[in-house]
């Protein structure tokens, strides 16, 4: 049996789009457990750059099933538009991508909800994509979401009475609350129809899929979206995503089994990234921040935004691996730092005179607490080539295995850069 999960070991965009692409090439199916549209996994197929935002990645290889998870809150013209892209680039994807009955669909309402709350916010805001995402996830956990298998129901009423209810709430709130003009009922119901109609080839019940599946003696690879700091839970709350990207999520964004799972491999960058707002405890400062972000182009693959860069943070790094049971870590990007001359470590942060070693769970306690960091030198030589560890700079490889020792994982994959072929597996 072989059922590997990746986890975003930081604040998202570590590459994770990457990794799942360099690892598929043995595997039969790829689950994405979590998340919406707000992510974009980036991958090179055929040296051209593709950013997949609900389809998973292995799609772009002709023989992987895909499933999209019953935990992925689901935008259908999106989605029809990524599938539509897809085919025109010549990638088939008929009896290769399933969709769980299961997911709950991003309605117009869940956009301009999202939209009006986080401009209520000014100066607090969340900093979401404006997507949807999170009225989305409000909506199935209070029990009024719609899925797809409402959609796609043989009660062909149900999807129009469920729609019109909610446009009613929905528009007493935006209305009433943020003086935004109404969502209309009678156009939204057979824009959805129709993409029920399109949808209904690809709704599967996830649970018989994955079950089949593993007694089957398929392997299967599991990836999903943001990182373990924008869990709604164990994040720098509230300034998280609305669901859980850490392992408890693939459980219960895809259906199987906790017994199931045989891998599970942590994905960071060699330095640190994060988007939008929230505790970012080893940010760097402007001018190397600047150099970080023109080097690595760190802009969201989704928004195009600038990522805030920093230094690794094991302390933070750690704190994910024990959360999420990582058993090995895949580091991306080194190669961004081959021109660094002095590279930090963050080991621990000082508050009150004393070492913390322990990721808080408070975050105002940034505010006073001062980092401890170690100073490496660089190796400064281009590490773009290397295929091996030992071939790597000598400075590079004590830097990796200081990363290993702080954190008590592993690495077993090394990135240095955006190409396929630029991966490779540590001995």
């Amino acid at each position: 049996m072989s059922l590997v999960i990746l986890i975003g070991a930081q604040w998202g965009d570590e590459g994770k789009g990457k990794i799942i692409d360099f690892l598929v090439k043995d595997k039969d199916i790829v689950v994405r457990y979590q998340g919406g549209n707000n992510a974009g996994h980036t991958v090179y197929f055929k040296n051209k750059k593709h950013v997949l935002h609900l389809i998973p990645s292995g799609i772009l290889h002709p023989d992987k099933i895909c499933l999209i998870g019953n935990g992925v809150v689901i935008d259908p013209a999106a989605l029809l538009e990524e599938i539509k892209q897809l085919e025109q680039l010549g990638i088939s994807i008929e009896n290769r991508l399933k969709i769980a009955g299961n997911a709950h669909l991003i309605m117009p309402y869940h956009k301009v909800l999202d939209a009006a709350s986080e401009e209520s916010l000014g100066d607090n805001k969340i900093g979401t994509t404006g997507r949807g995402i999170g009225p989305c996830y409000v909506d199935k956990v209070q029990r009024c979401g719609i899925r797809l298998a409402d959609l796609c129901a043989e009660d062909k009423n149900l999807f129009a009475r469920k729609l019109r209810k909610n446009c009613e709430e929905k528009n007493k709130i935006l209305a009433g609350l943020y003086g935004v003009f109404p969502v209309n009922y009678e156009k939204i119901l057979p824009e959805y129809q129709q993409y029920g109609e399109q949808l209904q080839p690809f709704l599967v019940n996830p649970v018989s899929f994955l079950d089949e599946a593993i007694k089957s003696g398929k392997k299967i690879l599991f990836e999903g979206a943001q990182g373990t700091g924008l869990d709604v839970d164990f994040g720098t709350y509230p300034f998280v995503t609305s669901s859980n990207p850490t392992l408890g999520g693939a459980y219960t964004g895809s259906g199987i089994g906790v017994t199931s799972i045989s891998e599970v491999i942590g994905v960071s960058k060699a330095y640190s990234t994060r988007v939008g707002s929230g505790p970012f405890p080893s940010e760097m400062d402007d001018q190397q921040a600047d150099e970080i972000r023109k080097i690595g182009n760190e802009f969201g693959a989704t928004t195009g935004r600038p990522r805030r860069c920093g230094w690794i943070d094991t302390v933070q790094l750690k704190y994910a691996c024990l959360l999420n049971g990582v058993t090995s870590l895949a580091i991306t990007k080194l190669d961004v730092l081959d021109k660094i001359k002095t590279i930090k470590i963050i080991t621990g942060y000082e508050k009150n005179g004393k070492n913390i070693k322990e990721f808080p769970m408070d975050m105002s306690f940034f505010q006073t607490s001062k980092l401890i960091t170690e100073e490496w030198p660089g190796w400064e030589e281009d590490t773009s080539s290397v295929s091996r560890f030992d071939s790597l700079p000598v400075n590079a490889q004590r830097y990796l295995s200081r990363i290993s020792e702080l954190t008590g994982v592993k690495i077993g994959i090394i990135s240095v850069g955006p190409l396929r072929d630029q991966t490779f597996e540590v001995e």
